[in-house]
């Protein structure tokens, strides 16, 4: 679990910045939310990803916010200042989750409102980066209410190397408003609370023709009753939202572009879900199920002449349970979940484990099943990235995964370590199928892979001492194809090797904290013939109170200016350079 005041000292415009210090966590590229095309944000756990679609389930609140199209994240919807912890759960090792959850699930908690409490926040640094967040809430007996917004806006730096960069290079940035409302009721046994959010965000992608937007709305509505021993709860959520993407066709010199495709799709996600859960003493039963609705077309405006559309609905629902039963000082779990996956097909997802602990010293182990259905962006929307094309595939089949884990926790008053050990045994892994190489073109299509092997290992330590806390986490994973002239070649987009480090100094008002992450090499594509070297970054951040509520801090990313290589299209693309941010935040009751 990353706290609040631990998510606050690492520096990052966005969550997805943030959260890069977690072993594993990893998007498609290696590209900040600031710059990437919001189709590549998808969201992986310990080596399991190939493509930009996710497979991790992302809940805020207990409500899935992949995108219901395509199952990537809009990383800018979710202000930093508004969250107070994120739970990270690797693997499948539990049966309560369905579809995207392959990977683990990471859940974000929004801060709890309190009475008449307001939380302010104003920042600038280079690039013209502005950012600007407030947040109230208030509580009476029964009632309470929570608002707040956000606007940031920077123009973003260039993706390609400046020996390489033409006159039609722009630097790719973004601009993004977005807002919350939640409403609660606490009554004597009953919970309710109703949500809404929403999303406005623009982006220059790097060249003159190339550019994206997006609108999205989302509206929940939660309701628990606890009888004593059980609860009941049972959750719904909508979600819309409009897509626009531009996408051009650049010459060898960079000095012209032509555009090839004006693209839109408008889509919606319908869902809901009930769960009971039992609280026997020395054991536990939940017991659910749910339903999940995606609907949208991708619509192409070829230029100079034609017209591409593809979709349609999506309908998944399951059923789950699961039951935990306590002998000391062993807890053994055992659940099964039952999946129609949209595509007139089923899965059944069983999953055991044990958690023993003596002392200081826990072991725990699991063995589960799982799957990932393809989303509606797979099946039916191309997309083009400088002289890339990627191509959909509308017969593609679910991805399996088979996987087993072991490890070893020690937990003292002021250390903590986690040693984590896995394998992961895929089938039909979706990747982006090299079909074809020419000087001006490269064509790829989402394919199945007929099978593929993910094994790895997670170190995760903390250590307190007066003033200080440092914490360490590394993973190695070996992840490769097992199918036809791929076997053996590495699965693209992720490295064998990465690992982060913070030191962090807290005393009386005065916070400041240093890290570092480092990556090793990985390759672009599945031929594995564009090889993107590793590399390392410095961050930095500095709080320090000025009076009782009010503080002023400073950041850094990528401290030493380091050019690092996050894709080849095949033209080099470069990450983001040092950037910095100062400004004041304010935080206690009117």
């Amino acid at each position: 679990m990353i706290g609040q005041k631990q998510l606050q000292v690492i520096p990052g415009v966005n969550l997805d910045d943030r959260l890069r210090d977690v072993p594993g966590f990893s998007l498609f590229r290696r590209s900040s939310g600031l710059a990437a095309h919001p189709t590549t944000q998808g969201v992986s756990l310990r080596g399991i990803g190939s493509s930009g679609a996710s497979r991790t389930l992302l809940l805020w609140e207990g409500v899935p916010v992949n995108d219901p199209f395509g199952g990537w994240v809009y990383w800018t919807r979710f202000p930093p200042g508004e969250i107070e912890r994120v739970e990270v759960s690797r693997g499948a090792s539990t049966s309560i989750f369905g579809n995207l959850a392959a990977g683990g699930v990471i859940s974000l908690w929004s801060r709890g409102p309190e009475k008449r409490h307001v939380r302010a926040s104003c920042e600038a640094g280079n690039r013209d980066a502005h950012d600007v967040y407030a947040g109230y809430s208030d509580l009476w007996s029964h009632w309470a209410v929570s608002v707040d917004a956000r606007a940031f806006r920077t123009d973003g730096y260039f993706i390609v190397p400046a020996t390489l960069r033409g006159t039609i290079d722009r630097m790719a940035n973004v601009r993004v408003v977005t807002s919350g409302t939640r409403l609660d009721y606490f009554g004597a046994a009953d919970r309710v609370f109703a949500k809404f959010d929403m999303l406005a965000e623009g982006r220059h992608n790097g060249t003159a023709l190339q550019n994206n937007s997006t609108g999205l709305g989302s509206v929940s509505l939660h309701y628990a009753h606890d009888f004593g021993h059980d609860e009941f709860s049972v959750l719904g959520f909508h979600t819309r939202e409009q897509f626009h993407s531009t996408f051009s066709a650049p010459n060898a010199r960079r000095s012209f572009e032509r555009l090839t495709d004006r693209q839109t799709v408008p889509a919606e996600g319908l869902g809901a879900y009930a769960l009971w859960r039992h609280d026997g003493g020395n054991w536990h039963a939940l017991a659910g199920a749910d339903a999940n609705r995606a609907h949208g077309f991708s619509t192409d405006r070829l230029v100079p002449t034609g017209l591409n559309v593809g979709g349609g609905t999506l309908l998944q629902h399951g059923v789950f349970g699961q039951v935990n039963v306590s002998i000391r000082p062993a807890t053994f779990f055992a659940g099964v979940r039952h999946d129609f996956t949209g595509q007139d097909r089923e899965f059944l997802s069983p999953s055991a484990g044990f958690v023993a602990g003596h002392r200081r010293l826990r072991a725990r182990g699991s063995v589960y099943r799982s799957f990932r259905a393809p989303s509606l962006n797979e099946l039916y929307r191309q997309f083009r990235q400088g002289n890339v094309l990627t191509q959909a595939n509308s017969v593609l089949r679910p991805e399996t995964l088979f996987g087993a884990e072991i490890g070893l926790d020690f937990v003292g008053e002021t250390s903590r370590i986690r040693l984590t050990g896995y394998r992961n045994s895929l089938g039909n892994l979706i990747i982006n199928r090299t079909l074809s190489v020419t000087p001006t073109l490269i064509t790829r299509q989402r394919q199945n892979a007929a099978s593929a092997l993910n094994r790895g290992a997670e170190i995760e330590g903390e250590r307190r001492w007066r003033n200080f806390s440092g914490r360490l986490g590394y993973l190695f994973v070996d992840s490769r194809i097992n199918s036809g002239f791929l076997d053996r070649k590495r699965i693209p987009q992720i490295p064998k090797h990465q690992g982060s480090a913070q030191l962090m100094y807290q005393r009386g008002g005065t916070v400041a904290s240093a890290g570092v992450r480092s990556f090793a090499s990985q390759f672009e594509d599945d031929v594995n013939q564009f090889l993107l070297p590793g590399f390392a970054t410095v961050q930095a951040y500095v709080q320090q109170r000025l009076v009782r509520n009010l503080s002023a801090l400073i950041e850094f990313e990528n401290l030493l200016d380091r050019q690092y290589y996050t894709a080849f299209t095949p033209t080099p693309n470069i990450g983001a350079p040092r950037l910095f941010r100062i400004g004041l935040r304010w935080e206690g009751k009117l």
